[in-house]
């Protein structure tokens, strides 16, 4: 794993870090992808600390603001990654004031800037077809690929939950996948008829045959790569990237998960439910594709309101 390598490399020159690194990958519980995401800020500010000759102890707010100008010359970066960066630091302080590596938080004065949510983009129902039509499923690649782009659109899954599908977590009799989501929490989410369809065919039709380069070697995971070994991240943005091209769209494959719940709202779905299948924990984060509706309000608003223009 890459962020076992890069522990490694600055275990011996930071404790600090290493200790907040090791507090979110094992009392936070967070995914290694998330814990690579700190690692990667806070290298960077400790290799700042490095060249100013200061000790994180000594860090005070006047020296952050001097990270995000520094940070700001390298390139320039928008509000929101300075909210991150700013979060990140805010993480770190806190864990190290309450663990006694420092005395005080130097982020306590410092405010994050608000920063306005940013609307999902969707597909339309219509390009969602477009692309899984792209899918050539006479080979174990493209039956592959159909399988896994109609379950992340059909369950509405995150990459990274659906490059770690297990067989065991497949419950097709059922019509139901167990999937484990950020901070380990599992939920059950249905799956579609299409969906299903096309797993099943995957399963019968395409992995044995990209097991068997595997050298006969078994694993788990569901979705392989044309090697034999299980698909990661990468592979999945690789192959979404490639059919969007071909079907003449732009787009990335988080974009299927935010037209799963577009569309299931536009349907009549209720936001609670559909927070439950996004796994969102808070559902502030699920009213953020409640935008789509309006348009569709304003026009009935509109057309039926007495006192609106045009009404009757």
């Amino acid at each position: 794993m890459g962020i076992e390598r890069k522990d490694l490399r600055i275990r011996p020159t930071h404790p600090e870090l290493q200790s907040f690194l090791d507090y979110l990958r094992v009392e936070r519980n967070l995914s290694p992808a998330t814990v690579d995401t700190y690692l990667r800020e806070l290298e960077s500010f400790f290799q700042f600390l490095s060249e100013k000759g200061v000790e994180i102890g000594a860090v005070d707010p006047n020296l952050i603001s001097q990270y995000l100008v520094h940070r700001q010359e390298e390139g320039r970066i928008t509000e929101r990654t300075i909210c991150r960066i700013l979060s990140t630091l805010r993480g770190m302080f806190r864990f190290l004031v309450r663990e006694g590596a420092i005395l005080k938080n130097p982020m306590n004065t410092l405010k994050t800037p608000k920063v306005p949510r940013r609307i999902p983009e969707v597909f339309s129902l219509s390009q969602v077809d477009r692309i899984l039509q792209m899918m050539d499923t006479e080979t174990p690649e493209g039956l592959r690929d159909r399988s896994l782009f109609e379950v992340i659109y059909s369950c509405g899954l995150r990459v990274s939950e659906a490059s770690s599908l297990t067989l065991e977590s497949l419950f097709l009799r059922e019509g139901v996948l167990k999937v484990t989501g950020k901070g380990g929490k599992d939920r059950i989410v249905p799956v579609g008829g299409e969906a299903e369809y096309w797993l099943k065919e995957y399963l019968v039709r395409g992995r044995p045959l990209l097991l068997s380069r595997k050298g006969g070697r078994s694993t788990s995971r569901v979705f392989l790569n044309r090697f034999g070994r299980p698909l990661g991240r990468k592979g999945i943005w690789k192959r979404f990237k490639y059919y969007v091209r071909q079907a003449g769209l732009e787009g990335k494959v988080h974009e299927l998960r935010h037209s799963f719940a577009t569309h299931l709202l536009q349907g009549g779905a209720n936001l609670r439910a559909v927070q439950e299948l996004l796994g969102h924990a808070d559902i502030t984060t699920t009213q953020i594709y409640t935008h789509v509706e309006q348009d569709l309000l304003e026009r009935a608003h509109a057309t039926y309101h007495p006192r609106s223009e045009g009404g009757s």
